[in-house]
C-alpha cells in the first residue's frame, strides 16, 4: 500500500487522469475504479455559465489524504488517489478525479464512490457558481464534522443536501 500525504491532492491546472491510474503498477488488481466529476451548465434550475472553487488548502489536503488512507484500509486497497480542482472551471472541465485499485471490481467501484462522498463532506473546498444572468451563489454544502453523525458515516445516511446522496454500505459478495 502506497502511503499519500506527501502527495499533492490539489491543483489549479487541468487533472492529468492517466497519471493517476498507475496502469504500470499494482499486478495483484484486477479491477480499477475511476470517478470524473465534470462541471455541468446547471444546477437546481438555474443555467450554470462556470464555477470557481477555492479551499483552506493546507487543512483540505490533510483531509483527502486521510480520506485516502481511510479508504486503503477499509476497502483492502493497493492503491486510490484523488486530486481536486480549484481555481475557474468551465462547462466540463474534470473538478475532481478518484481512482481505485483493488482486487476485485466490487471493492474498487464501492470504494471509488466512498472516495468521493467523503471528500465532498469532509474536505474544505466550496464551490461558487456564476450563473448566465450574471449573478453567482456558493453553492450549499454539508457539515464537515466527522463526529455529527451517529456511528459508521458510510451506513445509511439521511443528507440535507440535495447533491450529495449516500448510499447504504455494502457488504455483499466482492467477488
Amino acid at each position: 500500500m502506497t502511503d499519500s500525504s506527501n502527495r499533492t491532492h490539489l491543483t489549479e491546472q487541468p487533472i492529468a487522469i492517466d497519471e493517476l491510474l498507475a496502469l504500470d503498477h499494482y499486478p495483484e488488481c484486477g479491477g480499477l475504479a475511476l470517478f470524473a466529476g465534470t462541471v455541468r451548465d446547471h444546477h437546481q434550475g438555474l443555467p450554470v455559465e462556470s464555477l470557481r472553487y477555492t479551499a483552506y488548502a493546507p487543512l483540505a489536503e490533510k483531509r483527502i489524504a486521510e480520506i485516502e488512507q481511510q479508504t486503503r484500509e477499509r476497502f483492502g486497497l493497493s492503491y486510490c488517489r484523488v486530486v481536486h480542482r480549484l481555481g475557474a472551471l468551465r462547462i466540463g472541465d474534470v473538478a475532481i478525479v478518484c481512482v481505485a485499485r483493488a482486487a476485485h471490481r466490487a471493492e474498487a467501484f464501492e470504494a471509488c464512490r466512498y472516495l468521493v462522498d467523503e471528500v465532498k463532506h469532509q474536505a474544505p473546498i466550496w464551490k461558487e457558481e456564476f450563473y448566465t444572468d450574471g449573478s453567482s451563489a456558493y453553492v450549499q454544502g454539508c457539515c464537515i464534522r466527522p463526529d455529527s453523525q451517529s456511528g459508521d458515516q458510510y451506513d445509511v445516511h439521511v443528507d440535507s443536501h440535495p447533491d450529495h446522496h449516500r448510499v447504504p454500505h455494502c457488504d455483499g459478495d466482492h467477488s
